[in-house]
């Protein structure tokens, strides 16, 4: 049987459909059916596993999967000796200390000598340890912002992401620990023939969050005002330009950074530019 990789995705939740729609953009078929733990996939050497979060890191760590995806929070806390491959620049989010909104702020030494909840516990002890602070500290597996309505605690420290959940309980966020993102992990004991799986899927990976990085633009440009255009977008390496059949007109392609384009729209216009297409870019190989 030819090898194949294990990836561990939770498997359920806003990460775990993150990870499901980067890795269907790299082509890979997966079949995660309602209550399937594991799955195969079709047309890539790689096994899934739907698993808790919080048990990825430790898969890992333990060989059961050769590869993870998951928040980095999760991943500090739990403190296993697995390699962060990289970083995947979606499900953001912040691990933040919130209090009462009628409690008035007065600093980080608010924190000293108070009780808080969180699901975070060693990440927590570790930043009141960095600031010479003690606290009561109560772990709790999840609806941590309850516990300050309940009298369980002062403040909690959670995951935060609009805010919209603090507000909804009463609570404002005054400290941010850490910003936390997906992120794909591996295990250090990978054989040769795995590693090279994990290269093909980093190839596909890297396509596609370049695709999503840059746009495809396509103008017409009078010939006379070609230089400037060109020296607004350069491109890859440099912008194709084609003859266009209106004498002293050029069709001039390229790639531009999603977050420049605006700019640089403005200053082709300025520069006469005329009938400015942008289009996605789904997948970009450099």
């Amino acid at each position: 049987m030819s090898e194949k990789i294990k990836l561990a995705i939770q498997k359920s939740g806003r990460l775990s459909n993150d990870s499901l729609k980067l890795i269907q953009e790299c082509g890979i078929n997966v079949n995660n059916g309602k209550g399937k733990l594991t799955s195969i996939a079709g047309n890539f050497p790689m096994e899934f596993l739907f698993l808790r979060d919080d048990d990825i890191p430790g898969y890992v760590a333990d060989g059961v999967a050769d590869l993870g995806i998951v928040g980095k929070n999760v991943l500090l806390e739990k403190g296993k000796n697995i390699d962060v491959v990289k970083n995947l620049g979606f499900s953001k989010c912040r691990l933040s200390l919130a209090i009462p909104k009628e409690k008035e702020y007065t600093g980080i030494k608010y924190f000293d000598r108070v009780s808080i909840a969180t699901s975070y516990p060693k990440i927590l002890q570790e930043f009141l340890d960095k600031n010479n602070l003690t606290a009561d500290i109560h772990e709790i597996s999840g609806s941590v912002e309850i516990a300050p309505n309940i009298g369980l605690a002062d403040a909690i420290c959670d995951l935060v992401s609009s805010g919209s959940t603090l507000f909804t309980n009463g609570l404002k966020e005054v400290e941010v620990l850490m910003h936390s993102e997906a992120v794909l992990v591996g295990s250090p004991n990978m054989n040769a023939a795995k590693k090279e799986i994990l290269e093909r899927l980093l190839f596909r990976i890297n396509a596609v969050q370049t695709g999503e990085k840059n746009r495809y633009i396509l103008l017409n440009a009078p010939n006379d005002s070609l230089d400037k255009i060109i020296s607004i977008i350069p491109g890859m390496k440099s912008p194709t330009v084609l003859p266009l059949a209106i004498e002293g007109w050029s069709s001039v392609h390229s790639v531009i950074g999603e977050g420049e384009f605006w700019e640089v729209i403005e200053n082709l216009r300025a520069e006469g530019a005329q009938g400015i297409l942008v289009v996605p870019i789904e997948k970009m190989v450099i």
